[in-house]
C-alpha cells in the first residue's frame, strides 16, 4: 500500500484472541479439558505479532485475549514494546477474568471488549451457559473498546477480492477507524461465520514479508512444497527466518537450487537433502561461435525463416504485442502433443500477467506481413538469461518460426554480453530436447536441494515423496511412458472444452 509511505498515519489494530490454535476443532476440544499443550498454541497470533513488529509503518495493535488464550513467554516477548497493549475480550466473569489476565501477563489493563458468540458449541468451550453476554458493572475500570469505529479485515477477505479489501480498509484507517479481526482465519476462510484468509491483505498493509513474494507452493499428498520462483534467475540459500516464516505458515519442505555454472553453496547443512537435477544450458561467447556450433540442418532452418518472410526484433511490450501473444494462446488447445494451459486465457489477464510483470523480461517476437507469428519471452537474471517461453502459430511452422526466435534470442543475448542462456530443462520431452540440442544448448547437471520444515516434511523426504516421479523416474522409464502422460494431457483439455460448452 504504497500511500503508507507517504505520511506517517497510524494503523491502529484490535486483535481478538479468542481461539488459542489454528484449528477450530483442536481449540474447541483442548480448552474444553483445559489442556494447553503443543508447538501450535498461539501459532497464528505469534505470527502477526512478528509481522506487526517487522513492519515500516506506524502500527498499534490491541490484543483481546480470553482466559483460554493467555500469552505464553514467547508471545508476551514479542509483545515487549509499544506497538502492542494487551487487554481483556471478557467471556463470563470481567473482574475475575482481569485479575487472571493481569496476573498472568504482569501488564496493566486499559481496555476490554466482549466475546459475542452465542453458538452451543462455542458456549460449552467458554462454559457460558447463557446465550447472551455478560453484564459490565458501571464501575468496571476498563474502557470498552467496542466505542472505536471499526473494519472487519477478515470480513472484507471473505466477501470481497483482495484488491477490494485493501481499498478499503486503506479508507477507513485514513479515517482514524481501527482495523479488527481474529488471527485463527489467517490463512482459511470460515464455513458459518463469513471470515476468510486475511494474511495476504495484512502483508500489504503492513509491508512486510517481502522475501515471501516469490514464494510458491505446491501441495503433493498433502505436503506443502515451498520454492523461490527466482530460483533460476539468483542464487538461494535459505535464511533461518525465511525458513522459520515458512514453517509457520504450513509450509513441510522448502527446495531451492544450486546454480553451480555461477556459484557453489559452501558448508550446506547436514540435514538438506540432496538431488540431481538439470537445466539446458548455453555458454554464449560469440553469435558467430553459436552459429558454427550448430549443425547444418539448424542454419538452413534459420535461413528458411529469413527467406519465408519472417521478420525478428526486440518488441516492446505494449497492448499490440499483447493482442498478438493472446491470438497465439488461443489458436489450439493442443501443443507439442499436450493440453495448452495458456488456452482460453482473456486479452485482460495477458495484459495483466505478461506485460505488467514485464520488468526484467525482453519479450522478442516474429512477424509475417506486420502480424506477429511467434515469440520468445527472455528472463533476465543474475549470470544467466532465461528462455522461459517461445511459441508461435502453428499455422505458420512451415516457415520456421521458432529457429528464427532462438537465432534472434542468441543475437541479442550476445550483444548484451550474456554468457549463460538457459532453456528449461532436459528429459521431459524427446521432440523438444531435440530441439534444443539442435540449437546447441546441452545438459548441465546441478544440485537440488530439500529442506524439511515438520515433521511431516522429514517424514515425507524419508519415504521419497518429496520429489516429482518424473524427476524420480530414470529416462529408460520415463520415455517411454512419456505418450501415455501426453495422452492424459490432451484428454485432460477436451474433457474441459467439452465442460464448459
Amino acid at each position: 500500500m504504497s500511500w503508507l509511505r507517504d505520511d506517517n498515519t497510524l494503523i491502529r489494530i484490535r486483535i481478538d484472541v479468542d481461539y488459542p490454535y489454528p484449528s477450530r476443532f483442536r481449540s474447541f476440544l483442548y480448552a474444553s479439558l483445559g489442556i494447553r499443550a503443543s508447538k501450535e498454541y498461539l501459532k497464528n497470533p505469534k505470527i502477526v505479532a512478528r509481522m506487526i513488529n517487522e513492519s515500516p509503518h506506524n502500527v498499534k495493535a490491541y490484543w483481546f485475549f480470553t482466559p483460554k488464550t493467555i500469552p505464553d513467554k514467547e508471545l508476551l516477548a514479542l509483545l515487549e514494546n509499544e506497538r502492542h497493549e494487551v487487554a481483556l475480550h471478557i467471556i463470563n466473569d470481567p473482574y475475575g477474568e482481569l485479575k487472571n489476565l493481569e496476573d498472568l501477563t504482569g501488564k496493566k489493563i486499559g481496555y476490554y471488549t466482549i466475546h459475542g458468540t452465542a453458538r452451543l458449541f462455542a458456549r460449552i468451550m467458554w462454559k457460558r451457559w447463557k446465550s447472551w453476554a455478560p453484564r459490565i458493572p458501571e464501575e468496571f475500570p476498563l474502557q470498552s473498546f467496542h466505542e472505536f469505529p471499526t473494519v472487519g479485515l477478515d470480513s472484507l477477505c471473505y466477501s470481497t477480492s483482495l484488491d477490494q479489501a485493501l481499498k478499503a480498509a486503506e479508507g477507513h484507517i485514513r479515517k482514524g477507524d481501527v482495523v479488527y479481526f481474529h488471527p485463527i482465519w489467517l490463512f482459511q476462510r470460515g464455513k458459518l461465520n463469513r471470515r476468510g484468509p486475511f494474511y495476504e491483505a495484512l502483508k500489504r498493509i503492513l509491508a512486510v514479508d517481502s522475501e515471501l513474494e516469490s514464494i510458491s507452493i505446491s501441495e503433493k499428498f498433502s505436503i506443502r512444497i515451498a520454492r523461490d520462483q527466482r530460483e533460476y534467475e539468483t542464487n538461494i540459500v535459505p535464511t533461518g527466518e525465511l525458513l522459520q516464516k515458512l514453517g509457520e505458515r504450513g509450509v513441510d519442505i522448502f527446495t531451492f537450487l544450486e546454480r553451480t555454472w555461477c556459484y557453489k553453496i559452501q558448508n550446506p547443512q547436514k540435514s538438506w537433502l540432496k538431488a540431481s537435477d538439470n537445466v539446458a544450458l548455453l555458454n554464449l561467447n560469440s553469435y558467430d561461435e553459436w552459429w558454427a556450433s550448430i549443425g547444418k540442418k539448424t542454419r538452413n532452418m534459420i535461413r528458411k525463416a529469413e527467406k519465408s518472410g519472417i521478420m525478428t526484433g526486440v518488441a516492446k511490450p505494449d497492448e499490440r504485442l499483447a493482442e498478438g501473444i493472446w491470438k497465439i494462446y488461443n489458436e489450439t488447445p493442443i501443443r507439442q502433443e499436450r493440453g495448452f494451459p495458456y488456452y482460453g486465457i482473456s486479452l485482460r489477464q495477458v495484459i495483466k500477467g505478461d506485460l505488467h510483470s514485464a520488468q526484467n523480461w525482453t519479450y522478442i517476437g516474429a512477424y509475417f506481413q506486420n502480424e506477429l507469428v511467434g515469440f520468445i519471452r527472455l528472463v533476465n537474471g543474475d549470470n544467466i538469461t532465461i528462455i522461459s517461453l517461445i511459441l508461435s502459430l502453428q499455422k505458420h511452422w512451415n516457415k520456421a518460426v521458432n529457429n528464427a526466435l532462438v537465432a534472434k534470442a542468441i543475437e541479442v543475448c550476445a550483444s548484451r554480453g550474456a554468457k549463460w542462456i538457459m532453456y528449461g530443462r532436459i528429459g521431459n520431452h524427446p521432440s523438444l530436447d531435440n530441439f534444443k540440442n539442435n540449437n546447441a544448448f546441452k545438459k548441465f547437471t546441478l544440485t537440488r536441494y530439500y529442506v524439511p520444515l515438520t515433521s511431516k516434511g522429514k517424514l515425507a523426504m524419508k519415504l521419497g515423496l518429496h520429489r516429482e516421479i518424473k524427476d524420480a523416474l530414470p529416462q529408460s522409464v520415463k520415455y517411454p511412458l512419456i505418450p501415455i502422460y501426453n495422452w492424459i494431457s490432451r484428454t485432460k483439455m477436451r474433457m474441459k472444452l467439452y465442460l464448459q460448452r
